[in-house]
């Protein structure tokens, strides 16, 4: 599988580390971040980039998906998520990694750097990436709800009104 990693200061020593194992499990992996370490730099290009790079090759029928990393992850996720045809999902535990894949066909992750360890944040990834979409007709359902409110802004009737 292709891999795209982003990240800005906090997580370069993480990404560094991760890509490297992940070359080892025999993934392809593209770094979007920074290439040396710089306290002021700014994550938005990087992430955007990262997400950019797995929805086109998604697109062009590749096996891809994405992996950002801040201090905290929050604004990271943000950034992805402005790219159309990305469901970056904010992930600290193995419950929310498994469930960003299955529930929500996520196609990025993100995570804080600063929150854990190299091992749990290892541990994210591998279930991220081994975890399939479940396919359920409702998950289906939502998705496409979300990619209809992208694309035109539509929005199923408000049940108030």
């Amino acid at each position: 599988m292709r891999i795209h990693i982003a990240t800005d200061h906090a997580g370069l020593e993480f990404s560094t580390q991760l890509q490297q194992h992940l070359r080892t499990l025999g993934h392809e992996v593209i770094d979007h971040g920074p290439v040396e370490y710089d306290a002021l730099d700014d994550y938005p290009a990087f992430c955007i980039r990262a997400a950019r790079a797995v929805v086109a090759d998604q697109s062009a029928g590749v096996e891809a998906l994405g992996i950002v990393f801040g201090g905290s992850g929050n604004g990271e996720q943000i950034a992805a998520n402005k790219v159309q045809g990305v469901r970056a999902a904010l992930v600290w535990n193995l419950s929310t990694a498994e469930l960003a894949r299955q529930h929500n066909d996520a196609n990025v992750i993100s995570i804080g750097a600063r929150q854990h360890t190299f091992e749990e944040v290892v541990s994210f990834i591998e279930r991220f990436i081994s975890t399939p979409f479940s396919d359920e007709e409702r998950h289906v359902r939502r998705i496409g709800q979300i990619a209809d409110f992208e694309r035109d802004g539509s929005l199923l009737p408000d049940p108030r009104a």
